[in-house]
């Protein structure tokens, strides 16, 4: 496989993005889901043609996060925001996910949350149900209050069946769930995912912290 993708999640400020300019991310993730990360879609139209204006050879898409959204809100935040990909992260249907891609044409991930080994995971029996609907799948730690977003990490030992089904349907495998600059080169050297998400893992007092965003993509690509 190739260089493990990047994805920063829950980006607010504009000046913490205009920092990353020179750093190898490939996703920059915006929150509409409620949360201490939320963003506004005007706040998220701003925030998109800052990165669109970067003169760089590789841009990082956008990457725009819901949770069981109304197709017409998220048509129309999307419409406003001019962003490059869909992340569902609730309980959406196969038939939401082609919906949304019939109506936007653009990418979607579904991200399935993956309960620790000793619970019943909804994951291991519904990813199967999305084969051929969607342009990506993510990994998160099940949070009963938000579905993800929680900071800890799940059973890694369940990636390599998500991967294999992933890789059978010529799809990226992204793993998020308490990642940190400590942990995420582990990860990624058991488990060869095709790319890493992480949010709280590179904040400091709840906000986003260029030198940690910087030493997780240092970790992720030098691993």
């Amino acid at each position: 496989m190739g260089e493990t993708a990047v994805k920063i999640c829950g980006l607010q400020d504009v000046e913490v993005l205009k920092s990353m300019v020179n750093l190898p991310v490939d996703y920059i993730g915006f929150v509409f889901a409620p949360s201490r990360r939320r963003v506004t879609p005007e706040q998220a139209a701003l925030l998109a043609a800052q990165l669109k204006a970067w003169q760089t050879p590789e841009i990082p898409q956008s990457v725009g996060v819901f949770v069981n959204p109304d197709l017409e809100e998220l048509a129309a935040i999307m419409d406003q925001a001019q962003l490059d990909v869909v992340q569902l992260h609730g309980q959406e249907s196969p038939q939401f996910c082609r919906e949304v891609k019939e109506r936007l044409g653009t990418r979607v991930f579904k991200v399935l949350s993956v309960q620790s080994l000793n619970e019943n995971s909804e994951a291991s029996i519904n990813h199967e149900r999305y084969a051929g609907v969607i342009d990506g799948l993510l990994l998160d730690t099940f949070d009963p209050v938000y579905g993800g977003g929680s900071g800890s990490t799940f059973a890694w030992e369940e990636i390599p069946a998500y991967r294999d089904w992933a890789r059978t349907q010529g799809i990226p495998l992204f793993v998020a769930g308490g990642l940190l600059p400590s942990n995420v080169a582990e990860l990624i050297n058991k488990y060869s995912p095709d790319g890493v998400d992480v949010s709280s893992g590179v904040e400091s007092d709840g906000v986003k912290d260029i030198d940690k965003i910087a030493a997780f993509v240092g970790r992720v690509k030098q691993a």
